[in-house]
């Protein structure tokens, strides 16, 4: 995890219009190229294939079609029918059934009331179809809405459903007591956004500290929690604690990113422990690998030397 400053400049970079054209243009060219280190391509097929191949080395995954902040009821209606095409491509496959998914993608911008009614159709195709949708959480002028909307369906009886909470932000310790009074799955992550220091942490050891704290309430008292983290020290501080609680490993698991600590994951697979990949795939997939760049700065040079090469 970078500090403020760097966050807030690969944040700015992933809103670069510019950047995004090159990216759109050379960042998928070819099988070797550098964006798919981290994306599993710009199709559903293509994250099929890359599901298969989790799925044959013993872990899980969820297929996250990546796109946020439309403009238009239009472009929310089309991402809600793609969201479909998507649930139906899995189901065909034959592959395990699990989508993550951003409200701004269905409209949240625009009018809350249309998001919710897109959030509810594709609930109502996935949730039969054995899915489990998981509602992304996005930076924190977003946290209350979100929230109020994966209550409001709760509440509605969707419950193959649950939610992502940021250690980053101060107020996480209470949105996670109350998903955990209401029975629901939440996926825990440190948060990738540039926040103000008046709702967030600022200094990677407080991120850290706050995220070791909300893993072991979820572990005790949560409900199939996810542990999102590639960081060995905070894995190493989990498995500890579950041992000392006897909390069996069916009850929890751990979830990393595409392309990132692949070492990694096969040790806690081979181990014996739950392990999801989430597998990124769409055109809408620069601003998400902004931010993945952001996280881990000895990227920044790899990507420079695919895009020089790739140029030429």
């Amino acid at each position: 995890m970078l500090d403020s400053a760097s966050k807030a400049f690969f944040n700015l970079l992933a809103q670069s219009t510019l950047l995004k054209h090159l990216g759109s243009r050379y960042g998928m060219r070819r099988p070797d190229s550098f964006a798919r280190r981290f994306i599993a391509g710009e199709h559903v097929s293509e994250a099929i294939e890359a599901a298969r191949a989790v799925e044959g080395r013993g872990m899980t995954h969820t297929l996250d079609f990546l796109g946020e902040g439309v403009h238009t009821l239009d472009e929310a209606y089309a991402a809600t029918r793609e969201y479909l095409e998507v649930i139906q491509a899995i189901t065909d496959s034959g592959i395990g059934r699990g989508v993550s998914l951003k409200l701004t993608q269905l409209g949240l911008d625009v009018d809350k009331a249309t998001a919710v009614d897109n959030l509810r159709r594709i609930l109502e195709h996935a949730e039969p179809a054995g899915f489990f949708v998981r509602i992304d959480m996005e930076n924190s002028p977003y946290t209350d809405v979100t929230l109020e909307i994966f209550e409001t369906l709760w509440q509605q009886g969707h419950r193959s459903i649950g939610v992502v909470l940021q250690s980053a932000l101060y107020r996480t310790e209470g949105d996670v007591a109350r998903m955990n009074a209401l029975g629901a799955s939440v996926r825990l992550v440190k948060g990738a956004y540039k926040e103000p220091r008046s709702v967030a942490h600022q200094k990677m050891a407080d991120v850290d500290g706050a995220y070791e704290r909300l893993m072991k309430t979820l572990l005790t008292h949560g409900h199939n929690p996810a542990i999102a983290t590639h960081d060995p020290a905070i894995i190493a501080a989990a498995r500890h604690w579950t041992d000392e609680h006897q909390i069996a490993a069916d009850r929890y698991e751990f979830q990393m990113l595409y392309g990132i600590r692949r070492d990694l994951q096969a040790m806690l697979a081979r181990e014996g422990y739950r392990i999801r990949i989430y597998i990124p795939f769409g055109r809408e997939w620069f601003p998400y690998f902004m931010r993945r760049l952001g996280e881990r700065p000895a990227n920044v040079m790899f990507v420079i030397r695919g895009i020089v090469s790739e140029t030429r």
